[in-house]
């Protein structure tokens, strides 16, 4: 039964000062903001949690952490993609046997397989789980694109019955509903006020870790209410935000602007740099006319 709707934060990881571990108590106050400011689900271990950054141990100490604190307030699903099927195989077990609710699997990323390829690729994963998985399709990291057809086909596998659509192209969004119907219950990766008036029933997204209400809102907004006016005024007090969380800087920014709000995460790990400090008075004053720096700071840059 299909039970994933709405914007789901894909998580950062935080790290100590040093970088060298895990922080888990801001892990934990993390996914407790999340979920205090009205979050529908949590993904760690994507791309912004900096999942090829991290020990096995570390990955471990991450899903139980997201798991527990969540405590089936809200879904998780965990990050398990993996360039060898077998390992992402091995990870997706693990993800079910901690209490994940779904798994969230990106293309191998370096072999560049073929269609057949990936079809046996997440048809092996599902015949070893029985959570639910989202297809991830973001062939600007992947160097895979899982076009609508494709995506039709691993429709037919059994718990395949989610997709990231991780272009920019939002006729992506009415192409998969298009080919595979029910079957397949689309979340944008980018786009998401856009791909929710072509039907996507869910946000995979990044701003979220840093705006949860507004970006579960914008969804409500559009999903459940169909009031355009509002939400259309909501997607443009959110765009200035977009441009710090995404392209090259998504974790990077993120992570910066948690150091703006008072709620440090740490540093991202190598070859990843911190924001430049050149940069950090333009997405300071980008936070401030938002209205979500904390009053000392919003006073400080007034």
């Amino acid at each position: 039964m299909k039970k994933f709707r709405g914007t789901y934060t894909v998580l950062i990881t935080p790290f100590t000062a040093d970088g060298k571990k895990v922080d888990e108590a801001a892990l934990k106050r993390l996914v407790d903001f999340q979920i205090e400011q009205g979050i529908h689900g949590l993904i760690p271990l994507g791309s912004t949690g900096e999942f090829l950054s991290v020990t096995p141990d570390e990955r471990r100490q991450i899903v139980e952490t997201v798991v527990k604190q969540a405590a089936g307030r809200v879904p998780v699903l965990i990050g398990t993609g993996a360039e060898w099927t077998d390992e992402a195989i091995r990870t997706s077990r693990e993800a079910e046997a901690m209490g994940a609710d779904g798994v969230m699997i990106i293309p191998p990323f370096y072999s560049v397989p073929t269609d057949d390829e990936l079809y046996v690729h997440y048809k092996r994963i599902s015949d070893a789980i029985s959570i639910p998985i989202m297809v991830y399709n973001n062939p600007a990291t992947a160097n895979v694109d899982m076009m609508p057809e494709l995506i039709a086909r691993l429709a037919q596998i059994p718990n395949c019955q989610y997709v990231k659509e991780s272009t920019l192209d939002p006729t992506r969004v009415r192409d998969i509903i298009r080919l595979a119907g029910d079957k397949m219950t689309v979340f944008a990766g980018v786009i998401g006020y856009e791909s929710f008036w072509l039907g996507a029933e869910g946000w995979v997204a990044v701003c979220s870790n840093v705006i949860p209400r507004w970006s579960a809102q914008l969804f409500e907004l559009v999903a459940d209410k169909r009031d355009m006016d509002t939400a259309l005024a909501l997607y443009k007090k959110i765009t200035p935000l977009l441009w710090w969380v995404g392209g090259p800087r998504y974790v990077s920014g993120t992570k910066a602007a948690f150091e703006l709000m008072d709620m440090p995460m740490g540093p991202p790990r190598a070859p990843r740099l911190p924001l430049p400090e050149a940069q950090r008075p333009a997405l300071r004053e980008v936070m401030r006319q938002m209205g979500i720096l904390p009053e000392h700071k919003a006073r400080a840059t007034a």
